[in-house]
């Protein structure tokens, strides 16, 4: 049986009331795999799905990697306030955050993580305040990103254009984030990471 944190580490039991830990990067940035480490190592921690109007990619699953869902049905959703953020992006896919979900999660006490963009992330450290915790996973460099982007093989010349030039953007926005790590080694990255959200459970 998986042991809780407060097992593994020696730390306090989970609090009440959950909290919100937002992971927040540009597209490219290694927002995917820091989740799948948080998740291994924190009990207390739940992953928040979101709702995309993008189609799958290959090995992705409805329900567990994204709440993939037709545009008509998003912008219902949209229109009846069912998403703590969402936006839509350059290529006109909607991407956004299912209020209810987290909030049900909160109630039980579980730390919420969010792997979201960065307007995203901002409108949620907006709504939440002191309750939410915002990680900004930055690359080292531009070029690097763009690497990482040609080789999970997804993006055309254009599109790999149109993230790089919304990365620029985004990176301008790692004042408005409590922390900032950059992801230049994995492991060094999650290090720093882990000893982040350590400290905010435990807060």
């Amino acid at each position: 049986m998986k042991k809780s944190l407060g097992e593994k580490s020696g730390l306090a039991a989970p609090m009440k009331k959950g909290k919100i830990i937002i992971l927040a990067s540009p597209s490219g940035g290694g927002k995917s795999t820091m989740t799948k480490k948080i998740l291994s190592d924190f009990d207390e921690v739940k992953f928040s799905v979101s709702a995309t109007t993008r189609k799958p990619r290959y090995g992705e699953t409805d329900g567990e990697h994204y709440h993939f869902l037709p545009k008509e049905e998003f912008i219902k959703k949209v229109e009846n306030d069912d998403f703590l953020e969402w936006e839509e992006l350059y290529n006109g896919t909607m991407y956004g955050t299912l209020r209810r979900s987290v909030e049900n999660e909160l109630k039980k006490g579980y730390f919420i993580l969010l792997d979201i963009d960065v307007l995203g992330a901002l409108n949620v450290k907006k709504m939440y305040g002191k309750e939410a915790l915002g990680i900004f996973l930055a690359p080292p460099s531009l070029d690097v990103l763009a690497e990482r982007l040609r080789h999970r093989g997804t993006e055309t010349e254009e599109t790999l254009h149109s993230r790089i030039e919304r990365a620029k953007k985004e990176i301008g926005y790692t004042r408005c984030f409590d922390e900032v790590v950059v992801n230049d080694d994995l492991e060094t990255a999650y290090s720093q990471i882990k000893k982040i959200v350590i400290n905010f459970i435990n807060r």
